[in-house]
């Protein structure tokens, strides 16, 4: 894999430090490999994203290695990047486990050559070029509760009368995406649903552990037994709560339980009555547009804000600033903002099975 780098900055000052970008001949990424790495190996989600890379990358005709290690930890982040790197990859394309807990080690691997973009969770704007996100925080925000409203009217409850007492359950609040979700669907909630009581204010946390998120879930509805609903913003959470109330012979009628997770992943449960509907974004399109952007970065081709680019057999989509995501964050004068998963999706036992991942 053989690279040629640009050696001086030509960024904003701001974020010089961390960002550089490699001087390979535009277009060309044929020869280029990418790291692809997760918060952690074999959660649904996170393999399902890889199957859809690795297709994509076969068909457009660069290389996608899979690299990540089963626990959702920095330090073992920071392992993967270091082998990456180690390897020679032209590019790096990750999933954060932590908002800053990465920051040193992607701006070390930036400053030898390497392209680096995130997707699904996000670190520091400076120490990477291009961040792949399903959705604004308040898109997200809003869909959970919007998916949260729907079920609970599904059962009978009036979400506008009624004191719908509720809770979060996710991996962890130094999860930059998940946490902004949460916020943002706060302030909806507070603003449409000023009735709703959050019976957990500091949310419960299981730490995208698949035993915990059962263990956690099962705290929940024994802590708060009369508890109308609890979302999820985590798909290692909420198989992981569904799980829990499944145990206790609780379903849909019940308890309201909705957030994301891969269709696959859930398909069972919805197909038991434990869950009315739950979302998520196509993965695999986010695997695809992410290892690509990594390899098209690498061979030298430059954006900036408001520039399209034409993904072949996805589209075109476009650079937005990074304070899209994140208020009052600086972008780069070029190789540096935010691009938009183009759709979300909200799944019931009704359209599961057109789903693959």
């Amino acid at each position: 894999m053989k690279k040629t780098w640009l050696k001086s900055a030509v960024i904003s000052a701001a974020i010089a430090a961390c960002l550089s970008v490699s001087n390979a001949y535009a277009g060309d990424l044929k020869d280029k490999t990418v790291a692809f790495i997760p918060k952690l190996t074999g959660n649904a989600f996170f393999e399902s994203a890889n199957v859809g890379a690795q297709k994509y990358s076969k068909k457009v005709g660069y290389t996608v290695e899979y690299m990540g290690s089963p626990n959702a930890s920095v330090a073992d982040e920071v392992n993967v990047i270091n082998q990456a790197v180690a390897r020679g990859v032209d590019a790096i394309c990750i999933s954060s486990v932590d908002a800053t807990g990465l920051n040193k080690a992607l701006a070390d691997a930036m400053k030898d050559g390497v392209t680096v973009v995130t997707w699904d969770s996000d670190v520091g704007e400076d120490c990477r070029t291009l961040m792949v996100s399903q959705g604004t925080p308040d898109i997200l925000g809003k869909m959970l509760v919007d998916m949260s409203v729907d079920a609970l009217q599904k059962r009978g409850v009036d979400p506008k009368k009624k004191a719908v007492k509720y809770c979060w359950h996710y991996s962890q609040a130094t999860v930059a995406d998940q946490n902004s979700w949460q916020k943002e669907g706060e302030k909806f909630i507070k603003a449409n649903y000023p009735n709703w009581v959050n019976v957990a204010p500091d949310n419960y946390y299981s730490e995208q552990d698949a035993e915990k998120a059962v263990s956690i879930g099962a705290s929940v509805l024994e802590a708060n037994p009369d508890i109308d609903l609890i979302i999820c913003n985590d798909s290692t959470a909420l198989p992981g709560q569904l799980t829990a109330a499944q145990n206790k012979g609780l379903n849909k009628s019940k308890v309201t339980i909705t957030g994301f997770a891969s269709p696959m992943s859930i398909k069972n449960f919805a197909k038991s009555d434990i869950i009315e509907e739950w979302g998520l974004w196509d993965c695999g399109v986010q695997g695809a547009i992410g290892t690509y952007l990594g390899a098209y970065l690498a061979a030298g081709n430059e954006v900036k804000v408001g520039d399209e680019i034409d993904l072949p057999e996805i589209g075109k989509i476009k650079v937005m600033p990074n304070d899209s995501l994140v208020p009052g964050s600086k972008t780069g004068a070029k190789n540096n903002g935010v691009v938009l998963l183009p759709e979300r999706l909200v799944f019931t036992k009704d359209n599961v099975d057109n789903y693959n991942f």
